[in-house]
């Protein structure tokens, strides 16, 4: 096995085969080390995120390189058909890639059984090996914007099944109505680690339109009688907490906050356990009315809060401080001068029911509540009388703007070796811009000069972590961030260093980043 770095937390094992990274994942299951915190197995790699602070990097790669390679997954015993009308749009390129008709494409890939190996991309999605070994073609060069839910698809030797409508490069052959993701199930992705897979031939049917399936959270009444009123909700605000930690197995990201001490900061002033979910705010134009007493903290990026008591009275309120709101006051936070996205905490936190254990809103995966909307009205959590609050801190001089270049530290790897030294040297050598198609998924950066890959060869899927930059087939990097995919089909150069995560969560759409490699 060899040991590739993704970042100050993250390493990514390559292995020889898919074999190979089952077995390694089995025994890192039934044994586990201390200090890893998620496992996100591929077609040849196992990522690995660790806490540096319970385990060194030298000392994981020592562990698990001493694991054996004869160790299996435990097989389930489920056998799951999924029904599939084969009229996909791809249906009769992959027969001519083949060379072979359309009915025999059909023929060999209902022909026998599929072994769910693991999950990523997407909840819900599911990485079927096994089938007919003929059945392998690549991806489509130029992904689609839009594929529907339920779409059946080949990759490589590995079958899937879109869980919701998204983006994708896979060879469409045809649609289930099977939902793939149900949060209303007690376990909500359809196909589990070990699952015998069998797709069955129902061409003719008539076809019913998919709905995502992530319902949002809905509130429970309030016994403490306060809540905020929701006056404006600006260009987006929504539910974020600490993350929702160890779903991968499902094919789901941690997501949470952008940025995580801003979250810690206003919940430790409040008086919460520090990651208790907060509203995040990018940028600005919000407004809420709090309905009874309740104490809030606003941090984050820097600008201006104000304050309007019943009366018309209004005047500035500083972040970074507790602040006591009574009935019908109302805190409206404007444009942002430095950073993005602001944190409001109160105290107690929100009566909101959690969405497999997180009230984290995840925009890529859909999963959570949803987006904070004008006239929504979020109840508060009861709190015992003389809680404490937090002392005023000092907020952060050195927020990003679009006035000059932020430079965020980054480690080299775990594809860097795909690119020519050309791109690797232009990467840090040149200024990015930040587009605005950046979103809480990633950054898309746009450079003068596109970065050259060196090797041109299709990557099999593998894990992603939270700051990598992914190169897709235009030379123009995507950071990945809060919510970004699980596993990704494009090499990654290098990934913004931990320390800088939080940074990158407040950077500016038109800012200008310039990366600095760490010493390795």
């Amino acid at each position: 096995m060899r040991f590739l770095p993704v970042n100050l937390n993250a390493v990514l094992v390559e292995l020889e085969d898919l074999p190979q990274t089952l077995a390694l994942l089995a025994s890192l299951r039934a044994e586990p080390i201390a200090g890893i915190e998620e496992l996100v197995p591929a077609a040849r790699t196992l990522l690995i995120t660790f806490r540096p602070a319970a385990i060194a990097a030298d000392e994981l790669a020592r562990q698990v390189g001493a694991r054996s390679l004869d160790a299996s997954e435990a097989r389930s015993e489920r056998r799951i058909e999924i029904p599939v009308r084969y009229d996909g749009e791809d249906l009769a390129e992959v027969a001519g890639l083949l060379g072979i008709t359309p009915d025999e494409v059909v023929r060999r890939h209902t022909g026998s059984d599929y072994t769910v190996a693991f999950t990523g991309f997407a909840p819900g999605f599911a990485y079927l090996s096994g089938g007919d070994s003929s059945l392998n073609v690549p991806r489509r060069k130029v992904p689609r914007t839009r594929i529907p839910a339920g779409a059946v698809g080949l990759a490589g030797s590995f079958s899937g099944v879109y869980p919701q409508a998204s983006p994708g490069g896979w060879q469409i052959l045809g649609i289930t109505d099977a939902p793939m993701w149900d949060l209303s199930r007690e376990t909500p992705a359809l196909l589990q680690p070990g699952d015998a897979v069998r797709f069955v031939d129902v061409t003719g049917q008539p076809r019913t339109e998919l709905e995502a399936a992530a319902a949002p959270a809905q509130p429970t009444v309030s016994k403490s009688g306060c809540a905020f009123e929701i006056r404006a909700a600006g260009l987006q605000a929504l539910l974020e907490d600490g993350g929702r930690h160890g779903q991968a197995k499902q094919g789901v990201s941690a997501s949470g906050a952008m940025d995580r001490r801003s979250l810690q900061a206003a919940n430790r002033l409040v008086g919460n356990a520090s990651d208790t979910a907060c509203i995040e705010v990018a940028y600005g134009g919000f407004q809420l009315a709090c309905r009874g007493d309740a104490v809030v903290a606003v941090t984050g990026a820097e600008g201006p809060v104000t304050l309007t008591r019943a009366d018309g009275a209004q005047w500035p309120l500083p972040r970074y401080q507790p602040v006591a709101l009574a009935e019908g006051d109302v805190l409206a936070l404007g444009e942002p001068t430095a950073g993005i996205r602001s944190y409001i905490a109160v105290r107690g936190g929100f009566d909101i029911a959690p969405v497999l254990g997180s009230l984290s809103t995840d925009t890529l995966a859909r999963v959570g509540p949803a987006a904070i909307a004008v006239g929504d009205v979020l109840p508060v959590r009861a709190v015992s009388a003389g809680a404490l609050v937090g002392e005023p801190e000092a907020p952060p001089t050195d927020l990003p703007t679009v006035r000059e270049e932020v430079v965020l530290d980054i480690v080299l790897g775990p594809r860097t070796d795909w690119f020519t030294p050309d791109a690797v040297e232009l990467l840090c050598g040149q200024a990015w811009t930040v587009t605005p198609q950046s979103n809480r998924v990633g950054i898309r950066l746009a450079g003068e000069e596109a970065l050259a890959r060196a090797n041109h060869a299709e990557l099999p899927s593998e894990g992603t972590a939270r700051g990598s930059i992914q190169v897709p087939a235009s030379g123009q990097p995507v950071l990945f961030l809060a919510d970004h995919p699980l596993t990704g089909g494009y090499p990654v150069i290098a990934s913004v260093a931990t320390h800088h995560l939080d940074r990158a969560g407040q950077i500016p759409v038109n800012a200008r980043v310039r990366f600095r490699p760490m010493a390795q």
